[in-house]
Parts: C-alpha cells; sequence; structure tokens
C-alpha cells in the first residue's frame, strides 16, 4: 500500500514538471522557397495576436539580411498591422538587455533563410538564445524557413558531409557517420529537420541522419511548404509535402561504412495532415 502511494505521489510530481516545461507556444517551420499569401496568412492565425503584440525578424542566417527584412516584411503587413521590427545581432550586441527583452516579449519571432551555421554563430550561449527559448515557453510563435527551419533541431544539419568533403546538395553515399551535426536552438531536442527536401532530393541525407540518431524522429519540408508544430504533432501547411522517418530496424553498418536497415516507419503527408512528432 506504500508503495502504491509512493508511486502515485512520484506520478503526480512528473505531471506537474511536464507541465511547467512543456512549451506554451508553436513552432512554423518552413522548409524554404517560395511563400505563398496563403501560408503566410496560416502563419499570422497561428501567432494569435493580441492588438498590443509585435514582430520580430531575426536575419542573422542570411548574406542580405536588410533584403530578406524587406520581404518577409511587405507579406506580413499584407495580413497583419502589427509592428514588425528587423533585430541584426550579428551588427549588434546580444547582450543588449532592451533589445533581448524585446525579443523575449515578441509574440512572433521568424528567423530568415541563409546559412544556418551563421546564424548559430552568432546566437548560440548568449542571451539571445535564451530570449528565443523564453519566448516560445511563454507562447510566443517560432518561425523559420529554410535555414532558419535547420536551426530548430538540437542536432542541426550543418549541410557539409564528413567522408564526402565536396558539398552537394543532397548526399551521393549511404555512409555511416557521413552527416555533420552542430549544436542548433533546441527548440526540438529529438526532432531533425531537413530543409528544401523534395526539391532538392534530399532523402540520403535524411536516411543518414536517422542512422546517425536512430531515436529521433526525421523530418523533411519541402519547399512553399511548413509544419506548424504544437507539442508532439505537427500539422502540415502549404503546397507540396512532407516527409517523416523514424524507428529503423535491424540497423546495422557494412565493414565497408554503408548503412543498411530491415525497415523504418516512412511517411508522405500533405497540408492539412497531422503527424507525431518527438519535441
Amino acid at each position: 500500500m506504500k508503495r502504491l502511494f509512493l508511486t502515485a505521489i512520484c506520478f503526480v510530481f512528473a505531471l506537474a514538471v511536464n507541465a511547467q516545461t512543456k512549451p506554451k507556444g508553436s513552432l512554423f517551420i518552413i522548409g524554404g522557397g517560395e511563400r505563398s499569401d496563403e501560408l503566410i496568412k496560416q502563419l499570422v492565425s497561428t501567432a494569435k495576436f493580441t492588438p498590443k503584440d509585435y514582430i520580430i525578424v531575426l536575419p542573422m542566417a542570411s548574406e542580405v539580411p536588410d533584403t530578406g527584412f524587406k520581404y518577409i516584411s511587405a507579406q506580413l503587413k499584407k495580413h497583419t498591422d502589427l509592428p514588425i521590427k528587423n533585430f541584426n545581432f550579428a551588427k549588434h550586441s546580444t547582450s543588449d538587455v532592451k533589445w533581448v527583452d524585446s525579443l523575449a516579449a515578441a509574440k512572433l519571432i521568424y528567423i530568415l533563410g541563409g546559412d544556418q551555421n551563421r546564424f548559430m554563430k552568432v546566437v548560440l550561449n548568449t542571451p539571445v538564445y535564451n530570449a528565443i527559448h523564453k519566448a516560445y515557453a511563454n507562447g510566443s510563435t517560432v518561425a523559420g524557413t529554410s535555414a532558419g527551419a535547420a536551426v530548430m533541431s538540437k542536432h542541426m544539419i550543418t549541410g557539409k558531409q564528413l567522408l564526402d568533403t565536396v558539398y552537394k546538395e543532397t548526399f551521393n553515399k549511404l555512409w555511416d557517420k557521413n552527416v555533420e551535426f552542430a549544436e542548433g536552438l533546441g527548440l526540438l531536442q529529438n526532432t531533425i529537420i531537413d530543409q528544401h527536401f523534395l526539391k532538392r532530393n534530399r532523402y540520403n541525407r535524411l536516411i543518414s541522419s536517422l542512422n546517425a540518431h536512430p531515436e529521433m524522429v526525421c523530418v523533411g519540408i519541402d519547399e512553399a511548404t511548413a509544419i506548424i508544430v504544437h507539442g508532439n504533432k505537427a500539422t502540415v501547411a502549404g503546397d507540396s509535402q512532407v516527409l517523416r522517418l523514424a524507428n529503423p530496424k535491424g540497423l546495422k553498418t557494412t565493414e565497408k561504412g554503408l548503412i543498411k536497415f530491415t525497415q523504418a516507419e516512412f511517411g508522405l503527408f500533405t497540408a492539412g495532415d497531422i503527424m507525431d512528432i518527438k519535441p
């Protein structure tokens, strides 16, 4: 009886901790390419703005941050009259309390595309990183496209191969230990995101990622397409498809370093579909 009582207490405590740590916000992860007005309309709807809210764009991944800001702000202005601010921390102190506090209080944070490594070089281990997490935990929507999609994962695909060092948009071989990962934002601790997926035929890269982290869910998002994440569910939006890989069985590596497994979960989803992820 005493053991049952203690078990019940531990269960209730675990539920309470989970309730406290589960983010209240949403992720709106776009695979890159053209963003339709309908997709941006869904982004604005997801954010659930009030009249006092505002939007902050983080352009640090982009080689042309001002141009990128110009285009996304023009699209957003078609669907909302709220203020849209451009916070380029690559040219501004990441320790500026006023900017960091403003970022943490933004209702929508939008991360531009470009180079995910460039973005994380500016953000990692800074108050900006913490502010993004605080905003997400408190109910804000964090959105990103292309590189801004890749950074959502804790295990971020850098785009580089470790064994075949010549850059290719996709991988030519299914080799073990060929994917280079770096630390991303970690808004998704247990899901790996790849972008421009169908357009650039990145199947080999995603399969290689699943081999590297078989305990995780691997998601490939095509251009002009997004997943909207709430907890452990993701709803697909946009014009194309999203691929989901998970749970490989019989995973092995040959003496030559070739990957093989007997089966895995494989799903292909379109707009309106809901799939399971691991947050």
